[in-house]
């Protein structure tokens, strides 16, 4: 009998940038299907705001602020981490930040910000955790992509970059840690509305040539993220590996 039921029961899994938007979401979803949440953010109040909303639906939720562009800091976190939960089965590596304007008027912080937080924290969070599931013979991991890790869209040059990298280093991870039973995907959302997008997607001539350009003619929500990484995590996905998901409304496809 085939069932697309979720269960997460039994794992824990480590959300970053789990304060809000599709973060929050993802934590949302994996606790309905069972999990227990780790949050990772540097809002704290944000990311405990959230661990309250789990733990009322009776799993396990801790929050901790921690920055992941600076090794030494996630190296800590997630030791403390281990040392409250004594696993990690899921990592979803969502904190990521962007800067919209030219090249040329980047300040060099402007280039360094948006790389070492999206793509050197994805690696810092990756290893950390990675090695850890290694040892055990499981784990499921998630990189945040995004539609501009594939197609262009100025000014975005460091996000691009950046969410570029993230899809190879989610391909070669895959690669490397496939015989150790941890499989590496990436999502790529579109245009998605959360706290972040809202003001900006709200500005008519920004809604009107994004809307122009997505063949399902809207936005997405967080949930509709937040469903294809519950999907990824689950042993429905067993089998899928080293994968990039478009999750876009159909952008990428022209």
């Amino acid at each position: 009998m085939v069932t697309l039921k979720i269960d997460l029961s039994n794992k824990v899994a480590l959300v970053t940038g789990g304060g809000r938007g599709i973060g929050r979401a993802i934590a949302m979803a994996f606790a309905q299907s069972g999990s227990d949440i780790v949050l990772i953010d540097l809002d704290l109040a944000s990311a405990q705001k959230v661990a309250g909303e789990i733990s009322a639906l009776g799993r396990k939720a801790s929050a901790f602020r921690a920055d992941v562009s600076r090794k030494v800091d996630v190296d800590e976190t997630v030791g403390r981490v281990l040392d409250t939960f004594e696993k990690v089965d899921i990592l979803v590596n969502n904190a990521g930040v962007i800067v919209r304007k030219p090249l040329e008027e980047y300040a060099e912080d402007d280039w360094d910000r948006v790389i070492n937080v999206n793509l050197k924290g994805t690696f810092n969070m990756c290893y950390a955790v990675g090695r850890h599931m290694i040892a055990r013979r499981f784990g499921r991991i998630i990189n945040l992509g995004s539609i501009m890790g594939g197609v262009a869209l100025p000014p975005r040059a460091s996000y691009s970059a950046s969410k570029g990298g993230i899809i190879m280093l989610t391909k070669n991870l895959a690669a490397e840690w496939a015989k150790h039973n941890v499989t590496v995907n990436s999502i790529s959302p579109g245009w998605i509305i959360t706290e972040l997008t809202t003001n900006y997607l709200d500005q008519e001539d920004v809604r009107r040539f994004m809307l122009e350009r997505i063949p399902m003619g809207r936005f997405g929500q967080p949930d509709e993220i937040a469903n294809v990484a519950a999907f990824l995590v689950s042993d429905k996905a067993s089998y899928l590996t080293g994968q990039n998901i478009f999750v876009d409304g159909g952008w990428t496809i022209q």
